[in-house]
């Protein structure tokens, strides 16, 4: 079994979700005591289960999220951002944001050189509420060194100040800026990625969909990791008790995407542009990669979403593990599920840029 201390929880790169409840306050499991007791971690996969219960620990002390909370979060999780690596370069940018709207910051990694390599978009996580693209800078760094890629990431606004439309051309600025400033950045304009977990994976399906609505950038790929892609789960879409009981539960969905969308989350009236498991029409998308957890909160949308894909024609590779929870891969990097879980994610993106094993 893999030993996971505090300090693990915030050495995590930087997903702020995850360094907040390493600060002891994420709140996603807020009923306890008896959220400490259960569920039946005979479900977790046994390399795991050490990290679980100190989820289920850590959240048990917090609050919850609220307006109220979000400031304090928001200040503990930018505590745990650690120190770039030092062998791959990163350059901090400030970008025109879509018209009428502020600057965007990116930063970009291993970025340069002489010949056109492909390049990800990366979106980072946090529940729409949390993270920072800083923060997640030296996860992506070890990325783009193992697959000799650039790696764009976007500093979008966050929710509740910010709704969804806000956050979405923020993203797509970065991404078109890294299309139309490609060979200054080293970029091969034919092999251009999405990336995005948990939130992030909200907004890199929303990219991908944007991206063929709109035609100005093509894309090979997109990898959407533990995504979150539909309101209405834990709102009007209940879930069986184990799901989603380690980490980010129902509760803390509801919150996240109501902050995200300006209103309840699950009604009639929310707007399908937020939310991609509401957008009718999926064909033309780039192929995809769909990877969870078994226990994730968002398993069966996820799964749902891939099955959508496949009737609309896009390749997709979908991955559930069993006896994973949300986060997973961040926290227990070091376990043996956790390295197949990555690698299957390193081994799509060879496959979609056409790099040898």
């Amino acid at each position: 079994m893999v030993d996971f201390s505090r300090r693990q929880f915030a050495m995590l790169g930087g997903m702020t979700l995850l360094g907040t409840l390493a600060a002891g306050s994420l709140g996603a499991c807020a009923s306890a005591p008896a959220a400490v007791a259960g569920p039946d971690l005979s479900m977790v996969d046994p390399e795991l289960r050490e990290a679980a219960t100190r989820i289920l620990e850590m959240s048990s002390q917090g609050g919850g999220y609220s307006d109220e909370t979000l400031p304090a979060m928001r200040e503990r999780g930018a505590s745990f951002v650690r120190p770039f690596l030092p062998d791959v370069p990163v350059l901090e940018r400030k970008i025109p944001g879509a018209k009428g709207m502020p600057d965007v910051t990116v930063f970009v990694v291993n970025g340069g050189g002489d010949t056109p390599r492909p390049a990800i978009l990366h979106t980072h996580g946090g529940g729409h509420i949390l993270g920072l693209a800083k923060g997640e800078v030296p996860y992506l760094q070890a990325m783009a060194r193992e697959l000799d890629c650039v790696v764009v990431t976007v500093a979008y606004r966050l929710a509740p100040e910010t709704r969804y439309a806000g956050s979405v051309e923020d993203n797509y600025a970065g991404l078109l800026w890294m299309y139309k400033n490609a060979e200054a950045l080293g970029v091969d304009r034919s092999r251009i990625a999405l990336l995005g977990e948990s939130a992030g994976g909200t907004h890199a399906a929303l990219l991908a969909i944007a991206a063929r609505d709109r035609g100005e950038v093509p894309l090979v790929f997109q990898a959407l990791i533990y995504p979150m892609l539909d309101d209405r789960t834990g709102s009007t879409r209940s879930v069986l008790p184990f799901i989603g009981a380690i980490g980010w539960d129902a509760k803390s969905n509801r919150y996240g995407w109501s902050s995200f969308l300006g209103q309840e989350a699950g009604g009639a009236s929310v707007p399908v542009a937020g939310v991609p498991a509401r957008v009718a029409d999926l064909t033309g998308l780039p192929p995809a990669f769909i990877s969870v957890g078994a226990l994730d909160l968002f398993v069966s949308e996820d799964i749902q979403y891939a099955n959508r894909l496949i009737e609309a024609a896009v390749p997709t590779e979908l991955l559930v593990v069993p006896g994973a929870f949300h986060g997973f891969d961040r926290i227990g990097a070091d376990a043996a599920v956790s390295k197949r879980f990555d690698a299957a994610k390193m081994a799509a993106f060879r496959r979609a840029f056409e790099q040898p094993a």
